[in-house]
């Protein structure tokens, strides 16, 4: 059964997307720890991170350099942290979050943003890109 993810990339669900390639794809969390929360998958199903190729992992590395440098320019923020955590979807991603402070990055902490507000920070972002 495909998952989430490959179901955002293939189309069959919506997402706020931010940035694409033929091997990854990146858009906006929709229960964003802070505005601008982005999450870079591999269009490839592969569950676990570390299960990735070398050569994606790279791609995807250096994709979601180029977006977090993208969201660092739109979202007031000391920096863009970086997770992977690999439990909530069974499908490789990286977490691209805007913060303050390490508190930040805490998962209790995310929220339902509504649709036209991702709608304006992906046109932010996507305008930085």
């Amino acid at each position: 059964m495909p998952t989430l993810f490959t179901r955002i990339v293939a189309g069959e669900i919506p997402c706020h997307k931010l940035a694409e390639d033929d091997r990854c794809l990146a858009f906006l969390d929709i229960r964003p720890l802070n505005p601008g929360h982005a999450l870079v998958i591999p269009k490839e199903e592969v569950d676990y991170i570390f299960d990735v190729d070398d050569e994606l992992l790279q791609h995807m590395i250096v994709f979601a350099k180029r977006v977090a440098r993208a969201i660092d320019a739109v979202v007031p923020c000391k920096r863009v942290g970086v997770i992977v955590a690999g439990l909530e979807v069974p499908h490789a991603h990286i977490h691209l979050v805007p913060i303050q402070a390490i508190a930040d990055l805490n998962f209790a902490r995310a929220r339902e943003m509504p649709q036209d507000e991702l709608a304006a920070w992906a046109e932010k972002i996507r305008a930085a890109l």
